[in-house]
């Protein structure tokens, strides 16, 4: 892989969250080919879409202090009660990673255990 930021940041959410180029095809509605593409260095996405990969890894990485990476894909992509029954995944990219951060760290403080 190249060594730019969102092609490191890809890596990191391959390796530490479980995803794959289709996972970040799908949440960003872009083909795999060009997820391909960003994580060998040869484009590189909108400044929006980098925002939202960066946003993602933030989380992955604040539920890998929690989960096993397997884990954490499937955290990302179902309903969670303690988010009014919506996916983590739809509110980030809806812009709302704060709310998700505020469950993790509630989570990982054992409010919710």
């Amino acid at each position: 892989m190249s060594s730019t930021a969102v092609a490191r940041n890809l890596e990191d959410l391959y390796k530490h969250g479980g995803l794959k180029g289709t996972d970040i095809a799908n949440f960003v509605n872009v083909s795999r080919p060009t997820v391909s593409r960003w994580s060998s260095g040869i484009s590189t996405p909108p400044i929006r879409t980098q925002t939202i990969i960066a946003d993602l890894r933030y989380v992955v990485d604040r539920l890998s202090d929690l989960y096993a990476p397997d884990e954490i894909r499937l955290w990302l992509y179902a309903k969670q009660p303690l988010l009014n029954h919506q996916r983590a995944i739809d509110l980030i990219l809806d812009d709302r990673s704060e709310e998700v951060l505020t469950l993790i760290e509630r989570l990982d403080a054992g409010a919710y255990l």
